[in-house]
């Protein structure tokens, strides 16, 4: 299938047009059409390659909405014009045990992102959702909810599970106490998942900047990180603190706001931390956790909640020849929504 996308050439993340092929159907593969695509900030630091080489010429995206066009010979769940969504992840080993157990997210043998790795069957590098098509296996395809908003769905794939997961994992629900750290792209999502569960949320921000979107939002109060007084009264004030700044900080003066048994969840930063200091960890038996995706079950169960507690992301749509600048935005700052890309501007750009 001759199709195009956006692509980075080289580690100055420059997007551009680029032409190429999607392989043809194998019996368990779906084809589809893309419609929209969510901008992640992991997609800059990809083709930045601030994680490591990348394979060039790259295509990101990795929240992908879109409509079946054609199926494989063997598929069983997708017909042409169902509306699906592929995430972060489009394949897996499928038989070790925690593929087993619907956690592919951590296979033991690796999961194949969407984008930048090579496919299991041929070896040619994943190219992800900034394009007019996909090609993905069965299993690793989501249905998206009859009732859910397709413009507004890209998000939850990746901004969206990997906040639901960790609030699933640590068990919030109604009177849980949640701090969230940050208030951008993921972090908007974890309050208002949280919030949908029923817990109390606080947004935990060096600035009040943000504050009425946080309230907005379902936050009920804002801490401010750089006010001493303020963060030495909210001393064990929280169950669970989610951690999405994307950045090396100080991990250490938010441990001490955890209560006793408290566990604090890093989404955002991947790579090295400040300086630790255990003293909070060992007098109060807090924990400092790490948490990625979620698995296909795990992000069908996600955008099945997000649509039926009515929760969306905070979108700006953009056109796909406007990637270049939403990417010099994302690069000044954490921006409390997310870009969503209209692949129908992909023909006009």
């Amino acid at each position: 299938m001759k199709t195009i996308g956006y692509a980075a050439f080289s580690t100055d993340a420059v997007m551009a047009p680029y032409h190429f092929e999607r392989r043809a159907l194998r019996p368990n593969d779906v084809a589809i059409e893309i419609l929209f695509c969510g901008v992640c900030h992991s997609d800059l630091h990809t083709v930045n390659g601030d994680w490591g080489p990348q394979p060039y010429p790259l295509i990101p995206g990795h929240e992908i909405v879109g409509r079946v066009q054609a199926v494989g010979s063997a598929v069983v769940r997708y017909k042409e014009g169902d509306r699906v969504a592929v995430g972060c992840l489009v394949d897996s080993c499928q038989h070790c045990e925690q593929c087993e157990k619907h956690a592919e997210q951590y296979c033991r043998n690796g999961f194949t992102p969407t984008y930048g790795a090579p496919d299991r069957v041929d070896g040619v590098i994943t190219q992800g959702g900034y394009s007019k098509h996909i090609v993905v296996r069965e299993e690793f395809v989501l249905q998206i909810p009859e009732n859910m908003d397709l413009a507004k769905a890209a998000p939850i794939l990746c901004a969206g599970i990997t906040t639901y997961s960790p609030l699933r994992a640590w068990q919030v629900g109604r009177g849980s106490r949640v701090g969230v750290v940050g208030l951008g792209g993921l972090g908007h999502m974890a309050v208002k998942l949280a919030h949908a569960m029923g817990a109390e949320v606080t947004v935990i921000s060096r600035s009040d900047q943000k504050k009425a979107e946080a309230l907005a939002m379902g936050a009920e109060a804002m801490l401010i990180s750089s006010d001493t007084a303020a963060m030495k009264a909210a001393a064990s004030a929280f169950d669970l603190i989610i951690d999405t700044v994307p950045v090396k900080h100080d991990v250490s003066i938010y441990t001490p706001l955890l209560d006793v048994d408290g566990t604090l969840v890093i989404v955002g930063q991947v790579g090295p931390l400040n300086e630790l200091m255990t003293i909070p960890l060992i007098m109060g038996r807090r924990r400092i956790a790490g948490s990625l995706i979620g698995g296909i079950a795990e992000t069908q169960e996600v955008l099945n909640f997000c649509a039926e507690h009515n929760v969306y992301p905070d979108c700006e749509m953009i056109r796909m020849d406007q990637i270049n600048d939403a990417f010099s935005r994302l690069k000044q700052g954490d921006l409390a929504h997310r870009f969503v890309i209209d692949m129908a501007s992909l023909n006009a750009s």
